[in-house]
């Protein structure tokens, strides 16, 4: 049965995540959304990021303010022309010339030279000619500007989005496993995708046309007042209406772009779990559950971004039609104040001109709306990462001494949430070189032992010390670099099988990592490759078989010189015969190293030096293979199949 449209949204929603009841890092998730909670602060972050290219900006400023300028002065050029040829065919009709256009005709006359009002055709042939020349002058002008503002403006949000991109990565390294446990895989990518995407855009397009859109406003104000100013105040009395419906249109549409991006990160978390499980899904016939399931998260992000995209591309036509009347106003009464000489015909082409672009900015930046909330909204949950609290530092006394591999746990209770106890009051210790088992029901804490010792959580009470000395006083780095870890849930990552096994130790020299593939009895299979160690891995080594893809991170393991090893069900992937090889091995890789195993098949834990049994948190039994067979406990039920684990 499906679930409900409410259930997916709790699940995969950004703000689902809260911690797994017991058993592990996962839990119930919560919902959330809703509008921007900081819009103000989120845009002087983003400024923040243009700081430095404060010297770019003022030059795009500059060439935006050359572009603007040489867009408007042509326009005015053409005033002169019209008058002169309205003198031309109508003599005897004056009108009043405003300083501008006499300034534009002063202009034109040091390279035409004077024109009288007795000119010929010729004459104006000739002037008509001069004039277009220089128009070309200056539209080219233009030209240069607009071209290098472009590639100003490029360099510019490419290095900030290259910026950020890099804080964003960096600061997932630098956060604790929780957070993971907490967010779907899908919907953190969303961020370096989706949400950075947005920024993008915002910079290179949005920001640009805010700059421009702001000269040429102020400009064309300019170059109208100069020209008349009775159509000047017509044209903006218009203003208060734009604004009005501008602010009203977008009050209803910012609230639903964070809706758009929460819904958006709902699909990506869903569509990656799906797509990584695609094996269950099939397994358990449960393709068409997860279809209706896409399809309510699928609609509902449909709905969303409807209501978003609507509300932002509805003020582009609703503003382009309002200044409509204000054209149609303006140059009414520009005929009217022409008829009775007070403006010229020139002026009236240029006016009618001017107050079409004065309405142009306004438009253009009514259209920007979208953008500028999805980017918003999309930075608002890049700086939400950003914002959450990374691990916390080592103290200022923290050391980094040689580690022989003396662990001890103390009186150790912890919980993932502090409504659920995993661990209560666990006590044991192991000498360098031994081996401790963990066996027990599922969700019994075993792993999570393992989790404390790496530090990946910190203990609620209680006490674990490395040779007598506490894990927090270590330098985090370098605790883990004295644990190596095989854990249950393999991850190759795209790189060469010889890469995938240094990881382990990137100094490891090519000899140390056939040696560790030999250890882990992985050395026969990977020659047997069509590259052998130098054979690509993808996609999370795709072409490899389960089994396979365990011994090379029993390899990996191998090639660590750490003196403390955590096998986390490490054999759980292979079959009886391989686990024999690995058993080998292991003795070999476990040799002078502190060992704990996590297993569920008791017969790779028979050699241990102490068995620990968990349930419900609590050590129950302990003692070595034999002594829990005497007792004839949880154990025993659990080794001779008496009781099957839960």
């Amino acid at each position: 049965m499906a679930r409900s449209l409410e259930q997916l949204q709790k699940q995969y929603n950004k703000k689902a995540a809260a911690m797994r009841m017991g058993g592990g890092p996962r839990g119930p998730r919560i919902s959330g959304g809703g509008k921007m909670k900081n819009a103000r602060g989120t845009i002087a972050r983003m400024l923040g990021y243009l700081k430095p290219y404060r010297f770019r900006l003022v030059a795009v400023v500059i060439c935006m303010l050359c572009s603007t300028v040489t867009g408007l002065f042509g326009s005015y050029m053409l005033g002169p022309i019209i008058n002169k040829l309205t003198a031309f065919v109508s003599p005897d009709k004056k009108y009043d010339m405003s300083a501008m256009e006499k300034i534009a005709e002063k202009i034109i006359a040091v390279f035409t030279g004077p024109i009288g009002e007795n000119a010929t055709r010729s004459d104006l042939m000739g002037y008509i000619v001069s004039v277009i020349s220089i128009l070309a002058v200056i539209y080219a002008v233009g030209i240069i500007s607009n071209f290098l503002q472009a590639r100003l403006m490029l360099s510019i949000s490419q290095g900030s989005i290259q910026t950020i991109r890099n804080d964003l990565f960096t600061k997932l390294q630098r956060l604790p496993v929780r957070y993971f446990d907490q967010n779907p895989t899908g919907e953190i990518m969303s961020r370096f995708t989706n949400d950075i995407d947005n920024i993008d855009v915002m910079i290179n397009n949005s920001l640009t046309s805010l700059f421009s859109g702001a000269i040429q406003l102020v400009g064309t104000f300019v170059f109208m007042i100069t020209t008349n100013w009775v159509l000047t105040m017509i044209t903006v009395v218009f203003i208060p209406i734009f604004a009005l419906g501008g602010g009203a249109i977008a009050k209803v549409s910012s609230k639903y772009y964070s809706g758009q991006q929460a819904a958006l990160g709902a699909v990506n978390g869903y569509t990656e779990e799906t797509v990584t499980g695609q094996k269950v899904v099939k397994v358990f016939n449960h393709e068409q559950i997860c279809i209706d399931e896409f399809d309510a998260l699928n609609d509902d992000m449909r709905d969303k971004q409807f209501r978003a995209q609507f509300w932002g591309g509805v003020m582009g036509p609703i503003m382009g039609n309002t200044s409509q009347i204000s054209y149609a106003v303006t140059i009414g009464v520009g005929g009217i104040l022409m008829i009775f000489g007070k403006l010229s015909a020139g002026a009236l082409t240029i006016f009618a001109n001017y107050s079409r672009q004065f309405s142009m900015p306004i438009n253009m930046l009514s259209q920007q709306t979208s953008t500028l909330f999805a980017a918003l909204a999309g930075a608002e949950r890049v700086f939400e990462v950003m914002d959450t609290a990374p691990e916390a530092p080592d103290s200022p006394d923290a050391v980094e001494e040689p580690i022989q591999g003396e662990v001890v746990l103390n009186d150790v209770t912890f919980g993932y949430v502090p409504e659920k106890t995993v661990l209560k009051h666990i006590s044991l210790y192991a000498h360098p070189g031994q081996k401790i088992a963990f066996v027990g029901s599922t969700g019994a804490g075993k792993t999570t032992v393992t989790n404390l010792l790496n530090r990946f959580y910190d203990i609620d009470q209680g006490e674990i010390t490395i040779d007598g000395r506490s894990i927090k006083d270590y330098k985090r780095d370098f605790l883990r670099e004295n644990i190596a870890m095989v854990l249950q849930d393999t991850h190759l990552f795209t790189g060469t099988v010889k890469e995938n096994i240094r990881y382990g130790r990137l100094d490891a020299t090519d000899e140390e990592i056939v040696a560790a593939a030999k250890t882990a009895s992985a050395h026969s299979f990977i020659m047997r490759l069509e590259n052998g160690y130098d054979t690509v891995l993808e996609g999370d080594g795709a072409n490899l078989s389960q089994g396979q893809r365990q011994l090379l991170n029993i390899a990996r393991a191998a090639v660590s010189k750490a003196p403390i090893l955590v096998l986390d069900e490490a054999t759980s992937s292979v079959d009886t015969r391989t686990e024999r090889h690995i058993e080998h091995g292991m003795d070999r890789l476990m040799k002078n190293r502190t060992t704990f195993v996590i297993a569920h098949r008791l017969s790779t834990v028979r050699n241990s030096n102490a068995i620990m049994v968990l349930e419900n948190g609590e050590i129950i039994e302990r003692g070595d293979h034999d002594q829990l067979l005497e007792m004839k406990g949880r154990y025993y039920e659990l080794y001779t199949g008496v009781k099957e684990l839960d």
